[in-house]
Parts: C-alpha cells; structure tokens; sequence
C-alpha cells in the first residue's frame, strides 16, 4: 500500500456542511469537521505520518490483496468500495446523511457499513485521528467494547470524535488509537459510525442495525429526490448528475456559500510550491457554479447563493477596501490569514502546505461581472435595499475599472492590465443597464453606458494584438490567456467573429495540447512562483463550449468525450492533469465540474441544432 495514494483514487463524501475523502484502499484521509474550512481531524492525504486516517478494508491472509472498485451507488453521494477475492467479496458503503435544515451544526456522523456478499472475508479497522493539522494531541476513552471517545483538548473547537461499532467488531486501544477486527460470512453486516462533535452534547445513542439501514436508505432517498429537479436530458446524463451532486456536496448548506474544492495543499506539481487552500468562497467560481446548477434547474441553490451574495455587498468593509472581495469563508467572514504548516509533509513531499489564503487580499476586478451576471440571471435583486446596494457598486465600478489587478489566475507576480478582468467589468455593466431598463429602476446608466463603451474600445484597442491575431492575456504581453474563452458565452462578440475565431486558432497553437488546454504559458508570462502545472481543466471545458458555439462541433465532441477519460473511476474531476494524465491539484474541483456542465449543455444545443437543421459542423 503506498503512503500517498493517487489523488484521484478517491470519492467524496458530505452532509452539506463538511465532507470527506475516501480512497478506494478503504482509507478517510481527508475530513474537516465540524466545516468545511475547520481544521483536520484525518489529513493523511497531506502528511502520511502525521496527517490520522481511519482505515477499513478487507484482510487476506498470506499478504494477499484483494481486487478493489469503488463506485457510487446510482445518483446518489453513498459511495461503495468492494474488495474481491477467491474466498469472498465484500464492500463497504460511506456516506453522511445531508442536513437539511440550513442550521449549522457542530456535530456529524459519517457511517461505514459492511457488508459480505459472498464467501467470508476478514475486515480490520484503524482509527488515527490528528486533530487541528495534526498540531494538536488527544486522550482516548472507552465507553465500552463498541464505543470510545477521542478527546482533542488541544483545538479551540474542543473537538471530540466518537468511534461506535457494531457486531462482531470489538474495538482495541494502541496507544491512543482504536483498532478493531472481525470475519464476516455472506449476508453478514457491520457498521463503523463517526461522529465529530464540538458542542458538548451527549455521547450519540447506542448504534442500531435497523437505524442504520433505515439511515443509508434515506440518504439514497434524498440525492434520488433531490436530482428530480434537474431538467437536464441530453446526451451525456450520467457524469452531469454525477457533477451535479458533487457541486451540491461542495455547497454550504446554512448560507448557500459554494466552497472552490473539498481540500487544501494538493499540488498542482509533485513536489512543487502551488499549494492552496481552496476551502473557500470565491464570488468567481460560486457564481459560474451557481450558473451552471440554475441552467440544470436547481433554483432554490441558485437563490441562497444570491443572497449570500447580496449580503456580502451590503456588509461591504473589505480589508482590501473594495466592495467585494474575492473570496471569504463559507459563513461570510473575509478574514482568511495565509499560513504554512510546517509540521507537514505535504502530498508526496509537496510543500508548503499552507492553511488559508493571503489572495483573499488581492484586487480582482472580473469579479464584479461575475456578480453581476448571477444577480441578473433571476432578475431579483433583494428588493430596494438590494437593488440600491448594486447600484451603488455599478457606480463605484464606473470610477474604479481603469486599473491593474491581480487576475483571474490570482499570480503572484504583479499587477497587470488583465483583458479577462476588463471583459468582466463590462459584463457587470451590461448586466446593470440591462436590469435597470428591464426592472425601471433609477440609475445612472448614461454614466454606465459610457464606462461599458470605454472598456470595450479599451479591449479591442489594447487587449487586440495584430500580430498574433488574438486578444491576449493582458495589454503588455503578447501571450494568449484561456479565461478569454468565456468572450462569446458572456456576449462581448459573437461565436462566429472573425475577431474570435481567429483567436481560437491562436489558442488551438499556443495552449491546447491533445485537447487540454494550459491556462497560459508561465515561462512567457511570469506568475511569481517556481515550477510548472498541467492543463487546466476548467479551461478545457470552456474551450470545447467555446468550440461547440463556434460550429465546430466535431473537434467539441472529440475534445469533450476526450475530456470525459480523464474523469476517476467515480466521476470526479481534480483541478488540473499532469503531464501522464494523472489528476493534481485540489479535488474534486467545483470549477471542473461547473464547467463540464456547461460544456454539456452547450454541446447538445449546438448538436441538436445541427441534426435537425442538417449542417455537419
């Protein structure tokens, strides 16, 4: 068994607040608890020594291994590992049921059930957590031989993690870890239970094998209800329900704050230093995400997350000054101090690990665009309150567009006069003409107007370079940025410009490879850190939407089912894929995902209409 397993050799699970990876050598190593941006109780996917884990797996006698898959039961987040061998197969099935109710809780239960489907298996359990990171130590506590209590004395949460057992599992102490063992035959099954808790509650009750099933079955039941919702019926239903629920497993359930990824200091390089925590909201990536769920039909996620939204511009008081920053924690708060984790090992000696993100400091000005489109998708702008907040940053933009930032990509490397950050402040200015008109609200859109007409001119007399025939990165470069790809979705030109297509061929030679696609080159465009990454794989599934719009739907086939291979054995997506194909950065990527989803959607509009209008793309 190797320290650190692939990255994409997991699935996820979660219950709306937190969620948790599962390797499919049976193995948690990734769970924050009691959110998804509190510290770690197993972070062995960061730190194979220090990082706790919880193991269940089948045992073979003579050092044998078993034949192992994993999957998710159809449509739902339960995720099933089984382990086959001559004497027997068994599986075991993770999940945490989904709290409904909007309020957050400090207290979650994730449940593993076994069960033997064939012959008899041995299956062995080891509990190791690592409270905070792994920096903070805990007792242990028996309760008996089917229940203990790890204590983490040392966390500010006051963390405890509860570990019950049902028959014939009979738990051990190690130290100050759990172990347990036992032989199941066909038709036999057991049960692990977790539950973190930090609010001081009584132990959870003694587990229950018909409480249990009655458990997994209502988790199945509430993803089954839950993608009824959704109107998508093209051609690719299976892996854009699967990318739908593991958007709504990345979704913060109280506040309707998507989260960017499910972990933190994954690296985009083995070895490398590109390692974030992508823990948190970015107003960016939760409004495409937001777009892509209200165009599969998942409104009331797509409301929460306007009024999230809504809030944070009322709240204003950003450290960098602005009226949004560009990312805060899943409840609001904007204060996400960058730190590094020294004690860490990092992913395959990838370091540093870091805690936190110091670009939640950096001005981006595309994020205005990007919140103004998912404001103006409903419509609904939270009443007069909402609408004269909006307002107000329409106008503060107006004085405010004409700058350097930081861009999309957030580099390290110095402020630059970004395209892609222009080609959003003119978004956010058509969207507010738009609505004001539509919606007879007072505006100032003579002064609107005016500064959308000036970024325009701007793009297409500096973001323009003859020589190349393309839009490129930032006004001082001649090197291409994929970000431009969102040109034709947004409505700055049209999919069949001469302007666009031509920078699509540019795009075609600089950044796409085999049909991935680099965000750009880093060597010709310095971000400020060492090192390389792989393909992007948001890009990717811009540039096959982008090609799909464009009418060049044979090459956006082939590029999207080409795409789809790279997806695990589950159907999740990290961020980026390495030189050998292999999944890096953090995972499973809400950016990926979003994108896929739109690349789908764009696909079947631009493939139907060319079946019945019999044009062959």
């Amino acid at each position: 068994m190797s320290a650190y397993p692939a990255i994409a050799d997991h699935g996820m699970v979660g219950d709306l607040q937190t969620a948790a990876l599962v390797s499919s050598e049976g193995t948690i190593d990734w769970w924050c608890t009691p959110r998804f941006d509190s510290p770690s109780v197993f972070a062995s996917l960061l730190d194979s020594e220090r990082g706790g884990y919880c193991r269940l797996a089948a045992h073979l006698p003579g050092g044998q291994e078993p034949v192992v898959r994993q999957l998710y039961l159809s449509d739902t987040a339960v995720l099933v590992t089984r382990f086959m061998a001559p004497g027997g197969v068994g599986e075991v099935a993770d999940f945490m049921t989904p709290l409904t109710t909007g309020t957050p809780t400090d207290r979650h239960r994730l449940v593993r059930v076994v069960r033997e489907v064939r012959g008899s298996m041995d299956f062995r359990l080891t509990c190791r957590p690592r409270f905070d990171y792994g920096r903070a130590p805990h007792t242990l506590e028996r309760t008996g031989e089917a229940a203990a209590v790890f204590h983490g004395p040392g966390t500010d949460l006051h963390l405890h993690l509860h570990l019950q057992v049902t028959s014939p599992f009979v738990l051990h102490p190690d130290d100050d870890d759990l172990t347990a063992r036992c032989t199941l035959t066909a038709g036999q099954t057991a049960a692990v239970v977790l539950t973190s808790d930090a609010s001081g509650a009584a132990a959870p009750e003694e587990l229950v094998a018909e409480d249990i099933r009655a458990e997994l079955e209502a988790c199945r039941t509430f993803w089954h209800g839950w993608l009824r919702s959704c109107t998508y019926r093209g051609r690719w239903r299976d892996i854009v329900n699967r990318s739908a629920i593991t958007l709504k497993l990345l979704t913060y359930a109280p506040t309707g704050a998507p989260i960017a990824a499910a972990t933190m200091g994954l690296p985009e390089q083995i070895g490398g230093e590109r390692n974030w925590d992508y823990r948190y909201t970015w107003v960016r990536d939760s409004s495409l995400a937001v777009r892509a769920l209200s165009d599969l039909g998942f409104t009331e996620e797509a409301a929460a997350f306007r009024r999230w939204l809504r809030e944070r511009l009322e709240a204003g008081g950003t450290a960098s000054g602005e009226p949004l920053q560009i990312m805060y924690r899943i409840d609001g708060d904007p204060h996400l101090t960058e730190e590094v984790l020294d004690h860490l090992e990092g992913y395959e000696g990838s370091s540093p690990v870091r805690a936190g993100n110091a670009a939640a400091d950096q001005i981006q000005l595309d994020i205005y665009g990007e919140a103004a489109d998912a404001l103006a998708q409903a419509g609904e702008m939270g009443g007069i309150r909402g609408w004269k907040t909006f307002a107000d940053v329409l106008d503060w933009l107006a004085d405010h567009w004409d700058r350097p930032d930081e861009g999309i990509w957030e580099t390290r490397g110095g402020q630059q006069e970004f395209t892609y950050s222009r080609l959003m402040t003119w978004v956010a200015f058509d969207r507010g003409i738009k609505l004001a008109t539509l919606h007879s609200r007072p505006a100032d859109t003579t002064r609107w107007a005016k500064s959308r007409d000036a970024v325009f001119r701007q793009i297409v007399d500096r973001g323009w370079n003859e020589q190349r025939q393309a839009f490129v990165q930032h006004y001082a470069t001649d090197v291409l940025d994929a970000s431009l790809l969102l040109m034709p979705r947004v409505g700055f030109l049209s999919p069949t410009d001469p302007a666009w297509l031509s920078t699509l061929d540019a795009m075609d030679q600089e950044l796409v490879s085999d049909s991935l696609v680099y965000r750009y080159n880093p060597e010709a465009s310095p971000d400020g850190l060492r090192g390389s990454e792989g393909t992007f794989n948001l890009c990717s599934f811009l540039y096959v939407e982008a090609l799909a719009r464009s009418g060049r739907l044979h090459q956006a086939r082939y590029a999207f089912d080409k795409m789809l291979t790279y997806a695990n054995h589950v159907g999740l997506f990290a961020e980026e894929i390495g030189p050998s194909g292999e999944q890096i950065g953090n995972f499973p990527q809400a950016f990926t995902h979003l994108a896929l989803v739109a690349a789908a959607i764009a696909l079947d509009e631009h493939l139907d209409k060319a079946e019945h209008g019999g044009t062959d793309g």
